[in-house]
């Protein structure tokens, strides 16, 4: 949050760090991985400008998040998985706020063939969202 919207000359760098993260759980507390999301959010929240041209990656990526916590049967506690879901969901709030409503036309059809709860609830709050 340092760097403000310097944080664009490092973005693309940035942007495989985030990634790489976001792919691989860290355990049962998940301490990595929530870091990164809230260093997504910040990202997004000073690079916004940016944020459009980036807009397929990190979507997919997020949807992949969503997906793989949702699955996953590992030893993670419930308000771990609860906290992963959440932060992710705000990164997709915002990034849609940056890319003019993108993201919710690109989920309609996504929350529609969605048949986990948990997931679903997430892509309606995006959805819901203002």
């Amino acid at each position: 949050s340092r760097l403000g919207i310097l944080i664009v000359r490092h973005l693309k760098r940035l942007e495989r760090v985030i990634l790489g993260y976001l792919e691989v759980s860290d355990g049962p507390e998940e301490e990595a991985r929530l870091g990164i999301l809230e260093t997504l959010q910040c990202t997004i929240e000073h690079a916004w400008p940016r944020m459009p041209c980036r807009l397929p990656v990190l979507l997919k990526a997020l949807l992949r998040l969503l997906w793989d916590v949702h699955t996953e049967r590992g030893p993670t506690p419930e308000p771990v998985r609860a906290a992963l879901l959440h932060r992710a969901t705000q990164c997709l709030i915002l990034l849609d706020r940056c890319c003019q409503g993108q993201v919710k036309v690109l989920l309609e059809g996504v929350q529609s063939s969605c048949e986990e709860n948990r997931v679903r609830e997430c892509l309606r709050k995006v959805q819901e969202s203002t």
